[in-house]
């Protein structure tokens, strides 16, 4: 029997922890991103080279994906929606239309069109399923010059207990949670770190979380999340924070 994980963005970043956490776990690992981690340690990942920025053939591909995997032979499957992006930094009448639509089709679109090419192909498999979408403290707080990526993430964690909802009122649901990964040494850090004040008036505390080494390390939030994938002691659509369980 095989335990598989099906995740976005796995190739770098807290995708790359989680990747780390679950193939020590003998996980079977599919990682579907725009580039290769061409590390040795991904030699025993499949990766599948797919631009999640864009809708079109985003169905088919996943479908496809689903449905080499041989369902009677599947001990347990999770499914991790982990790509994402912050986007440009500053007030939304600085966004452009491009802006708006690249950072809303990554951070929702693609994670709702995915959880329901799941929901549907994995309907009928009797093994247990998990979803667990990377959201973000700031779908709870606002900060100023970050309002795609606070509304984005916002809607995926009420997707979250919305999708809860409904898959418990059927047979054989899906469990489904979103976690908040904290603050991790990834690039998106770096990206914010170099923000003007102007654009973005938190800037000074970000730099001095990197200064202080208060960032994650990506291995650790990778297997927080691993941890907090196995207990299984909250609610099907809990929003769960991974510093509650350090």
């Amino acid at each position: 029997m095989k335990k598989i994980l099906i995740i976005t963005g796995g190739n770098k970043g807290i995708g790359s922890g989680i990747v780390s956490a679950y193939k020590n776990n003998s996980y079977q690992i599919i990682s579907i991103a725009r580039t290769l981690n061409q590390l040795d340690e991904y030699k025993e990942v499949k990766q599948i080279v797919l631009d999640l920025s864009k809708t079109e053939g985003l169905e088919n591909a996943f479908s496809q994906i689903l449905n080499t995997i041989n369902k009677d032979i599947v001990e347990r499957i999770v499914f991790i929606n982990n790509a994402g992006t912050l986007g440009k930094i500053g007030r939304l009448e600085t966004n452009s239309v491009s802006d708006i639509q690249n950072i809303i089709q990554l951070n929702t679109i693609t994670p709702f069109l995915l959880t329901s090419i799941f929901l549907k192909e994995t309907q009928n498999w009797h093994c247990p399923k998990k979803i667990i979408n990377i959201s973000s403290g700031a779908a709870a707080k606002p900060y100023y010059g970050w309002s795609l990526y606070c509304a984005s993430k916002a809607a995926i964690d009420m997707m979250t207990k919305s999708v809860a909802v409904e898959q418990e009122a059927i047979l054989n649901g899906t469990k489904i949670i979103a976690i908040y990964p904290g603050v991790v040494d990834t690039d998106m850090q770096t990206q914010i770190r170099k923000s003007s004040p102007e654009s973005f008036v938190d800037v000074q505390r970000f730099i001095d979380l990197k200064e202080s080494n208060f960032l994650v390390k990506i291995n650790t939030v990778g297997q927080e999340i691993f941890g907090i994938d196995s207990l299984e002691n909250y609610q099907n659509g809990a929003i769960l924070n991974v510093s509650d369980y350090r």
